[in-house]
């Protein structure tokens, strides 16, 4: 076949497959026309899943008359004029595809008039040709109503689902967007019935009240963090350890406040969490990164669902550093509440501290009890740090240690148990972090150099991790192809493994890439290495030295992993299950 043009109308078509996939698509770009425009009020209705009508009206700037045709006209956008701003692009729409090829798959109607104009202007369309065209007195702003989607496309509707599954996917886009833009009101009916409407005062807990009930709002934490250095920043709300969800679907990003789906973001709110949830187990979040907007290309998929960073291990440490310093600005230390459903007497079962674990049969955790349907006032932005104090350590009397493995101590309001090998961990890890910080890693050397053949990838990571490496107290020498001589280790490690310790920090770092700060890996690998292990018995002395050294760490309740250090058995309970209350 020889090569040649496609007719316009096939052209069109081919790139409405692009934009437009289903209803949610076209509701998708409307909804963002109306934002850009500077909606107040976005109104959108649909009917039979959207294929049979769907409708957006807002109160925007509207389209001047004379340019209305043009706008159903391919690549005609209002909002780019230079390869510059393509390359920062700061609306949500920008290609200039989305009303032909909504057009050229539906029949549609456009009615527009700007805030300065007398009166307006009506465009009717049936498959991408005209129909009418002429004055007509409407309100400011634009109302846009799409009859009979893919009525001309009969193969690519049967590719839909069931009315019900489309407007379920109109319905969580128009609530993405109400989270993103809180300072805008949002109404969407399905069938004639109103199923969501925020008030649009601009305070996202209010939006979270409207779309997911008090209970949600009400227990939601707020996260702010920002990276100096580059400028990002992370706003939002996440969900506390007690709040969770069986799947994926309540994690919402933002870039710029554009709804995006990204794997790395994902992944660094789960890195977050990690430790605190119970397996297979997700948060609430809804999320906006705010960055410069060349900094992030928006522009690799068609449908814009998914962006690239410049940046990405930026972007990572800088969403996970803000998240977990406020989750951890939330947790007290968890408590464990004995159980009073007990089948025989005297012998208590000590529920774990995650709610709908595999190990738990009816404890509960005042660790898991926020405060459920007040709806605290939002605070003013500022770093994550800052947002709440970490809580401290409680000072801690030892009394002895259980199964070689977990201290006992007493202190305020009850009993502790203290996991020896996570506590130290963090002691470990507060250490190693400073010290490399102030450029003054301790490093020991060893007494004879250990010759280590490396793979490929692992001789790759290690050159562009030397710099860390170094910082950290490892002093290593190139022996040629992929051998290196490992000469001194960080010093709390002279009496481990120093060559595997090592092999496991580059087997961390190939692992996760750049999807997490290289200086945690580092760390918290040198600290689980060199941490004392379960089953080592500790004299009364290094048992005391321990907890105050506890007591100093910047986060005393868990692990550098996220697991916990210590569980409250309150003075409460134990009087409770002796009869003394």
């Amino acid at each position: 076949m020889s090569i040649k043009l496609l007719p316009p109308d096939l052209a069109t078509k081919i790139a409405a497959g692009e934009v437009v996939e289903r209803p949610v698509s076209v509701i998708k770009e409307l909804v963002e026309n109306s934002l850009d425009s500077g909606a107040s009020q976005v109104f959108v209705e649909i009917a039979e899943g959207g294929v049979g009508q769907l409708k957006v009206v807002d109160d925007g700037q509207g389209i001047p008359a004379e340019e209305l045709e043009l706008a159903f006209q391919r690549h005609a956008t209002s909002k780019l004029d230079s390869q510059e701003q393509l390359e920062a692009v700061a609306t949500l729409g920008f290609r200039g595809e989305a009303l032909p090829s909504i057009a050229s798959v539906s029949r549609l109607t456009m009615a527009t008039r700007t805030h300065d104009s007398p009166n307006g202007h009506r465009l009717e369309m049936q498959w991408g040709e005209i129909v009418r065209s002429g004055p007509l007195g409407c309100q400011s702003g634009t109302i846009v109503e799409v009859w009979d989607l893919f009525g001309n496309m009969p193969a690519r509707r049967k590719f839909l689902k069931s009315n019900s599954a489309e407007s379920s996917r109109v319905q969580e886009l128009v609530s993405r967007y109400a989270l993103a833009f809180p300072n805008v009101r949002f109404q969407l009916s399905v069938d004639g019935r109103p199923v969501l409407n925020t008030p649009g005062k601009g305070k996202t807990r209010e939006t979270l009240l409207a779309l997911y009930g008090a209970e949600v709002a009400g227990a939601m934490l707020e996260v702010h963090g920002e990276d100096l250095e580059s400028g990002y920043q992370v706003d939002g709300f996440i969900s506390p350890p007690s709040l969770h969800r069986a799947n994926r679907s309540y994690m919402t990003f933002f870039v710029n406040h554009r709804w995006i789906q990204n794997r790395m973001l994902t992944f660094a709110l789960e890195e977050a969490y990690h430790g605190l949830l119970p397996d297979k187990r997700y948060p609430f979040a809804t999320i906006n990164l705010a960055m410069p907007y060349g900094d992030v290309d928006v522009n690799s998929h068609p449908t814009k669902k998914e962006v690239r960073f410049q940046q990405e291990g930026k972007v990572f440490s800088t969403l996970q550093k803000a998240v977990r310093a406020a989750v951890v600005a939330d947790s007290p230390v968890p408590s464990v509440d004995v159980s009073r459903s007990m089948p025989v007497l005297g012998s208590p079962y000590y529920g774990s501290p995650y709610p709908g674990s595999p190990y738990s049969r009816g404890g509960t955790s005042s660790f898991f009890s926020p405060s459920a349907f007040a709806l605290p006032q939002e605070q003013p932005s500022g770093p994550a740090d800052a947002a709440a104090p970490r809580p401290p350590a409680p000072a801690l009397k030892v009394v002895g240690q259980v199964k070689l493995t977990y201290v006992v101590a007493e202190g305020p309001e009850g009993m502790f148990l203290v996991d020896q090998h996570a506590a130290h961990e963090r002691v470990l890890f507060d250490q190693i972090r400073s010290k490399a910080a102030e450029k003054s890693p301790q490093s020991q050397a060893l007494l004879e150099p250990v010759t280590m053949e490396l793979t490929p990838s692992q001789t790759d990571i290690l050159k562009a991790n030397a710099e860390f490496l170094e910082s950290y107290g490892f002093q290593l020498e190139n022996f040629g192809g992929n051998s290196v001589l490992l000469r001194s280790v960080p010093g709390i490690m002279v009496t481990q493994n120093p060559a595997q310790s090592l092999l496991d920090v580059l087997d961390m770092v190939a692992f996760e890439g750049l999807l997490r700060q290289q200086e945690d890996i580092l760390a918290a690998t040198i600290a689980c290495h060199s941490a004392i292990r379960a089953g080592k018995a500790l004299t009364e002395e290094e048992m005391r030295a321990l907890l105050e050294q506890l007591e100093q760490a910047d986060n005393p309740h868990t692990c550098p992993h996220g697991r916990p250090t210590m569980i409250h058995f309150s003075s409460i309970n134990m009087e409770r299950e002796f009869g003394r209350r």
